[in-house]
């Protein structure tokens, strides 16, 4: 099995790609302009408390403030044992406190910002303000989990720290587990000493960029190889390889081609994911739609030709659909409210099957997500953590013309309102002639119904002249 990370580096933006025997599982984009602050570690000053929604507004240098808890302000107090801390009953405007972006800013709101404080690592997240740690959920391993656990009883450090073990530390030695630990350590007590140096609102800590974040969670031993289209890049890895990840540099290659995304067969798949319908092997499909706080996902059989009854016909489109809709989550990063409506099957059996094909499926999907169960309806609803602004985001503004609705009129609908629109046009009007430029299906629509111009023309006492303008919009109506 052949896993690739593929970066595409160019001024104005850079694109990874993660792709498994062919099939693209990850795409990220990161432009210079929209750079991601999530990780990101400001020393802040409240601006604003409200008790009300207990919550705080932090400025951290920013166009808009940071939206704080005041529960974690609290909590953050108490884990520093120093008497210039302030009580959260006298916390006020002015104040500093050092806050940890852990949601990007969307919309009207700001970033999300957070007091419990965590530096990533290869193996291990650091959540220095924390006394007590914890294994990854998604290392089930018994013998495994007690085996970290004795190596985190053994560490010693001048401090008392917290650890959370990334999924990625299994079957990591002890020496390798101490690096990292040390390396966090030293960089938290470097992060601190910059903080105490600095007035607020100021950026303590800086989080990796695209490709440096993608090396780091991404570049595990089951990776085939690395490829890079910029040397510029690929000496920058190479240096940073050299310094966490020694014994992978021999997996980092520097592609000297035109086209690295087009060469690996992955442009098209890019294409492919702002597109609603979602073609699968069995020529089933999913129509995939997402609002602004709800991804509703539809399971339609399309195509499926295999002769099976109905029960085993919906049983085996629902589990290829299950394992893509997995893949589509993580490839598209849809978050907030996901609700799935699977084809109807009669067994509980199935219905159980499905539900854990799915969850195995998701395994591997680095965002927090709680799955509620399926219904009798086939209805599975869950709710995805999404933290970056999506590709399609990134990639998309809204539509001018259609505001949004994802359809246009018809061509049909469009002769009828114009049609409309010219008669509320020369109300009260003296004119010997009118021209109307439409798109040329609209021209034909009107067409098939002469009586109606002639209607106009002898009510108005006027000649009406139909341009047909190809470069037009479907909707676009002038008359002059």
């Amino acid at each position: 099995m052949s896993k690739e990370i593929l970066i595409n580096a160019e001024s104005q933006e850079k694109r990874v790609a993660i792709v498994q025997d062919g099939l693209l599982l990850e795409f990220h984009i990161e432009r210079p302009q929209d750079r991601t602050i999530v990780g990101n570690i400001y020393k802040g000053r409240i601006e604003a408390v409200m008790p009300s929604i207990g919550a705080a507004f932090v400025d951290i240098g920013l166009a808009k403030n940071g939206f704080l808890y005041l529960s974690e302000i609290e909590s953050a107090y108490e884990s520093i044992e120093a008497p210039q801390q302030t009580p959260i009953k006298e916390v006020k405007k002015g104040q500093e406190v050092l806050v940890q972006v852990v949601k990007e800013s969307f919309g009207t709101k700001g970033p999300r910002l957070s007091t419990q404080i965590g530096l990533a690592g290869r193996y291990l997240v650091i959540m220095p303000l924390e006394k007590q740690g914890g294994i990854s959920r998604r290392i089930e391993d018994e013998v495994e989990r007690r085996r970290l656990r004795d190596i985190f009883k053994k560490l010693k450090l001048p401090d008392a720290v917290g650890f959370i073990v990334r999924t990625a530390a299994s079957g990591r030695s002890e020496q390798e587990l101490t690096r990292d630990a040390e390396f966090l350590h030293k960089l938290w007590k470097r992060l601190e000493k910059t903080a105490q140096g600095k007035k607020a609102p100021a950026l303590v800590y800086e989080e990796y960029d695209l490709a440096l974040r993608a090396i780091r969670d991404s570049f595990t031993e089951d990776v085939t190889k690395l490829i890079v289209d910029s040397k510029p890049e690929f000496y920058r890895i190479q240096h940073f390889m050299r310094t966490f990840l020694s014994y992978l540099c021999k997996k980092v290659e520097l592609y000297r081609g035109d086209d690295l995304f087009g060469a690996k067969d992955v442009e098209k798949q890019i294409n492919h994911i702002f597109e609603s319908h979602v073609y699968m092997k069995s020529k089933a499909y999913l129509i995939i739609e997402p609002t602004e706080c709800l991804v509703v996902i539809d399971v339609n059989s399309g195509g499926f030709k295999k002769k099976v009854n109905q029960e085993e016909m919906a049983f085996k489109v629902n589990c290829e659909a299950a394992l893509e809709i997995a893949r589509q989550l993580v490839l598209r990063d849809l978050g907030g409210i996901i609700v799935i409506d699977f084809i109807d099957m009669e067994r509980e059996g199935h219905r159980r099957e499905l539900l854990n094909i799915l969850k195995n499926a998701l395994a591997t999907d680095r965002a927090k997500y709680d799955i509620l169960g399926i219904s009798k309806f086939g209805i599975v609803e869950m709710t995805r953590e999404r933290i970056h602004k999506t590709v399609q985001m990134l990639s998309f503004h809204p539509c001018p013309y259609c505001k949004g609705k994802g359809k246009l009129r018809s061509p049909q609908t469009l002769g009828i309102f114009a049609l409309k629109e010219l008669k509320r046009y020369l109300k009260g009007k003296s004119l010997k002639q009118v021209s109307l430029t439409l798109a040329p299906p609209v021209i034909d629509e009107i067409l098939k119904d002469k009586e109606a111009l002639r209607a106009i023309e002898h009510k108005y006492r006027i000649k009406i002249n139909l341009i047909a303008n190809p470069t037009a919009h479907l909707e676009d109506i002038r008359m002059s």
